[in-house]
């Protein structure tokens, strides 16, 4: 009997030790787990998701209780959950922490921002309002020979749309105390279940009625901020340094914003020292002096420069410096002859002899049911892997130069999509799209772009860290050459770039493996422009 309960004993023993051996000799694979959107009630624009930070962010609506916010929806990496539901009510006044599960965890992070449109204007002010959220305050300047003895308020918005004022929604009337050198006044703002502040006003006594607050000076182009009196008048003109007639930018030029204004100078030289003035009325500001910036260019910008190193064709001649790239080193680990991007002799009539320009031809890529669809491409930037049947990429190089427009010459032959991912079966029948897009931003680093759906990352154009986008599209069959011009439409004018990035594809949704078998696209030519036509 005892030896059977010791070989009962050494059997489970055994399965113990074997389930423990299975258990180390086998472990979990590792998923990397991403959000791939978000939607919240009160949302403004899309989710800003970045991949490497593990990070949402949202922006909200200014009448949206960031403390209770509801989601509409989430999604994440097929197989994955999420430790915050659709439908659940969460606090996104704080970073928000989720976390997401397969074999292991991921902590994400959600972040919401939320902007509130505040006014605050009195008669004669001077500039724009001052408003200091944190600390519940908010000022104006006025002319020192206007004084404080009939202060006039014009506007007034501290909180959400629909909040009440001391009691009201419409304009409130304030009691106002004389400082001498300024005026105060106190404002009770409510609004729903989460607003109830105090918020004091400032009327400022100034004697500098009209200026210049800053310069962005870029090439070609110039962005004069200035003030003046609210409701007079106001502009800017402007000299080379050491000449003497001003020339004053047209109206059509100059927008405002209360006493606020900004002057667009254009057709100015590059590298050239120039001085501007602000002029409100008949009162002119002190002088600012600015300099413009080079007209910077990239280099292969025709598409001249090839060369093949072993079965890659590059976009570089031998030995130089490989500004642009290509899908060419992944279609190639597919089948030796498949290079999508290659030169031509076939070039823009107006090229010089003996140029070349460069073919984007999609197609699928391999053997058998053994492959791909991809798409001819040629970037700015580096392949920089394969892995596996996809890419990895750094769009971008350094520049930090503005251009206002890309100029070139394509032409097209497009096909019927047959080739889609999950996200674009819809496409299939439809028409192909080629794309020409230059992006400008203040990234650290070229931007890195993922295919493989596991860890895909994409080039997203609500990225915040883009200055300046623009884009051009065609499906139709161009037979000869067209030239084409893309202006750059910028955010900011004073956030300087760290990098450019210019893309073509023979199909719009190449990177997500989605186009026609035998769209080609031509380009030739290439340009960046510094001015604005008028």
């Amino acid at each position: 009997m005892k030896k059977i309960i010791y070989k009962i004993a050494g059997v489970c023993f055994l399965v113990s030790l074997l389930t423990a051996c299975l258990k180390n000799d086998f472990p979990y694979p590792t998923v990397k787990l991403y959000i791939t959107d978000m939607t919240v009630e009160g949302q403004v624009g899309n989710a800003v998701i970045s991949n490497d930070e593990r990070k949402v962010t949202l922006q909200l609506d200014e009448t949206v209780n960031p403390k209770k916010v509801k989601i509409h929806s989430l999604e994440v990496t097929e197989g994955g959950k999420a430790s915050v539901e659709p439908e659940s009510v969460v606090d996104l006044s704080q970073p928000l922490n989720i976390t997401l599960s397969l074999y292991q965890d991921y902590i994400w992070t959600v972040e919401a921002n939320q902007t509130i449109e505040r006014i605050f204007t009195v008669n004669g002010q001077i500039g724009q309002a001052y408003f200091y959220p944190e600390d519940k305050e908010a000022a104006v300047n006025i002319p020192r020979a206007q004084g404080l003895k009939s202060i006039q308020l014009t506007a007034l918005k501290l909180g959400p749309e629909g909040s009440t004022q001391n009691g009201t929604t419409a304009l409130p009337e304030l009691q106002w105390e004389n400082k001498g050198a300024f005026a105060t006044a106190k404002v009770q703002v409510e609004y729903s279940d989460f607003i109830d502040e105090e918020w004091t006003l400032y009327v400022n006594l100034t004697d500098i009625n009209v200026g210049v607050n800053s310069v962005d000076a870029w090439t070609n182009v110039a962005w004069v901020n200035g003030f003046g009196r609210q409701g007079a008048e106001n502009g800017c003109e402007y000299k080379k340094d050491g000449e003497q007639d001003w020339i004053r930018v047209s109206s059509s030029d100059i927008t405002h914003e209360g006493g606020n204004f900004k002057a667009r100078l254009i057709h100015l030289d590059a590298a050239t020292t120039y001085v501007c003035r602000a002029y409100s009325g008949e009162e002119y500001g002190e002088e600012t002096k600015f300099t413009t910036g080079i007209a910077a260019t990239v280099p292969n910008l025709g598409f001249d420069e090839w060369h093949k190193e072993g079965k890659v064709i590059c976009p570089w001649k031998e030995g130089g410096i490989s500004y642009w790239d290509t899908g060419n080193w992944g279609s190639t680990t597919l089948s030796a002859n498949d290079n999508i991007t290659q030169p031509t002799s076939d070039v823009w009539s107006g090229a010089a002899q003996g140029s070349q320009a460069a073919v984007l031809g999609s197609k699928f890529v391999g053997l058998g049911s053994f492959g791909k669809f991809a798409a001819g491409n040629l970037f700015l930037g580096e392949y920089k892997a394969t892995d596996g049947t996809n890419g990895i990429l750094g769009f971008g190089r350094e520049f930090t130069a503005r251009p206002t427009k890309l100029k070139g010459y394509f032409k097209y032959t497009g096909s019927a999509i047959k080739y889609a991912d999950k996200a674009h079966e819809d496409l299939k029948g439809e028409p192909d799209t080629c794309i020409v897009w230059i992006a400008l931003g203040d990234w650290n680093e070229p931007v890195e772009i993922r295919t493989n759906p596991q860890n895909s990352k994409y080039f997203m154009k609500t990225d915040p860290h883009i200055i300046a986008y623009g884009e051009m599209n065609c499906s139709e069959t161009i037979s000869e050459y067209r030239e084409f011009e893309i202006e750059l439409e910028y955010r900011a004018t004073d956030r300087v770039p760290k990098y450019l990035l210019i893309v073509c594809s023979a199909s719009k949704y190449g990177d997500y493996f989605t186009g026609g078998a035998g769209s080609t696209m031509w380009v030739d030519e290439f340009s960046l422009e510094y001015d604005y036509d008028q």
